[in-house]
């Protein structure tokens, strides 16, 4: 199958490669020529693992700068641009935005495509994308990824939750065979509405800062009370309640990162 990826950054490469290492033909779109043309000699810069060695090892991964390309030859098209946080904590989805005006204006047959975006949006972004598409013949769906800097090639194969959004049941479930193919483990797919589903991404994420929270001030709380030595078995009795579990749930730093941050102040957004 042929898989278009449009914004291979930090995220997009990932995905790509590790698409093209389970056996797919996959084309990727960015607007930086120079690092698309370093892509093509398989070079790259950067600090995620395995990357530049899966780079290097690829035969069926190419990129250009014409996003136009990869909507005309590819079935099945990622969006993975970036979506920065606004003054008012909202996404900001020009880039999106700018993919949905190059499928407006594309002069050939789009019937029976599938719009995967998987970039961070509001809620209800993608339903009125699919609505502004939807003339063209184009399905929409939203398939974030729940990842951290430093291990997302891992992270992608190793997934708890596989979250898709979109509005026909076939069309999503047979877009879910893609993660047989690039996990390492069962996927564990959860299907929704588009809005659903962009809700439950920052909702998730804004459950783990809560998470984080708590554990740092049940942490404080042993501390000033001169019980430091017993901050990690009180985290650990209480994460061994299977209501809670263990994951998030250690003193130390605050939360940060480029989600937790931006998706909680998105959520008191949405």
């Amino acid at each position: 199958m042929k898989i278009g990826v449009i914004g291979v950054g930090r995220l997009g490469i990932c995905f790509a490669l590790l698409l093209e290492k389970a056996g797919h033909e996959v084309l990727g779109s960015d607007i930086r020529a120079n690092y698309v043309a370093g892509l093509n000699r398989r070079q790259i810069t950067t600090n995620e693992p395995l990357v530049a060695d899966m780079l290097a090892a690829s035969r069926n991964f190419h990129v250009t700068t014409d996003a136009r390309e990869v909507l005309q030859k590819c079935n099945i098209v990622y969006v993975m641009v970036a979506t920065p946080s606004a003054a008012d904590g909202s996404y900001d989805i020009s880039a999106v935005e700018r993919v949905v005006d190059d499928i407006k204006e594309c002069d050939f047959d789009l019937r029976g495509k599938v719009l995967v975006i998987g970039c961070t949006t509001n809620p209800g972004d993608c339903a009125k994308i699919q609505e502004v598409l939807r003339f063209k013949g184009v399905s929409v769906l939203y398939n974030p990824e729940f990842i951290a800097q430093g291990s997302i090639v891992r992270d992608l194969q190793n997934a708890d939750m596989v979250l898709i959004g979109g509005e026909h049941q076939d069309i999503m479930d047979q877009y879910a065979k893609v993660y047989n193919d690039i996990q390492t483990v069962k996927p564990n797919v959860h299907t929704m509405s588009l809005t659903a589903a962009e809700l439950v991404k920052i909702g998730t994420n804004c459950f783990l800062t809560t998470k984080i929270s708590y554990a740092n001030m049940i942490g404080e709380v042993l501390i000033r009370s001169g019980l430091e030595r017993d901050v990690d078995r009180a985290l650990t009795a209480i994460g061994n309640d299977s209501r809670i579990g263990t994951k998030y749930l250690r003193y130390g730093f605050g939360y940060g990162g480029p989600c937790l941050p931006r998706d909680n102040r998105a959520d008191r957004k949405s």
